[in-house]
């Protein structure tokens, strides 16, 4: 026997598919919006996220049964806002300039819908390998789309990828490259990122006609 069971192998693959937290949940929009106009950018708010999630929900779930009802939310923003400041201090130790790229977003994670719904909606029900399980499938769900509109933002508006050029190589700082492609400024602005995530919500539905929602 495994160590992960079917039940527990579905709490990682649900959010990454049918249950994701942002196209079917619509949940930590602002960040889908925010930050990832650059790849590189969109890969660390994924990581410090499954970081974040992946912990806290182990967290929650050990103190689950001696956390007076009435003080949860205050005992969940204790903790998720300690380890949104350790992530904080070690961006600012190691990836300084990617630090003041994200800005105050990192320290929005303590809001982000996507971790207090989880542990309200499972941490304090389970226990914590479950929990932890639950936290990095919802995380990478997140973190998937994250980089994926990031992909695409980049590549179109920039036409790079992790600031490296890919679409041919740049004439002087004009934004047009040797291929004919010339940058897209449009995807670089945050309502092109809900054009981003509309078309893979798109997708994900025309493959999966279940997810439709009736009228």
């Amino acid at each position: 026997m495994g160590l992960l069971t079917k039940k527990d192998a579905g709490l990682i693959l649900d959010p990454l598919a049918d249950n994701n937290p942002i196209t079917i949940q619509v949940l930590g929009i602002c960040s889908a919006l925010a930050i990832t106009a650059e790849l590189e950018a969109s890969v660390v708010m994924a990581i410090s996220v499954i970081f974040v999630l992946g912990v806290g929900n182990v967290v929650i779930s050990l103190m689950r049964n001696i956390i007076p009802s009435k003080i949860r939310i205050i005992v969940q923003l204790i903790v998720v806002a300690t380890l949104v400041i350790i992530v904080d201090q070690v961006l600012k130790a190691f990836a300084y300039e990617l630090s003041k790229t994200l800005g105050a977003f990192v320290g929005l994670i303590i809001t982000n819908c996507i971790i207090m719904g989880r542990f309200e909606a499972f941490a304090l029900a389970n226990g914590p390998w479950k929990s932890f399980l639950d936290g990095i499938g919802n995380a990478l769900g997140y973190g998937v789309i994250l980089i994926l509109v990031g992909f695409f933002r980049e590549l179109l508006g920039s036409g790079t990828l992790f600031g490296v050029p890919v679409l041919g190589d740049p004439i002087a700082k004009t934004g047009l490259y040797a291929t004919g492609y010339e940058n897209n400024g449009f995807m670089i602005i945050p309502p092109a990122a809900l054009i981003v995530v509309g078309i893979i919500i798109w997708v994900q539905r025309s493959r999966n006609p279940a997810l439709v929602e009736e009228n």
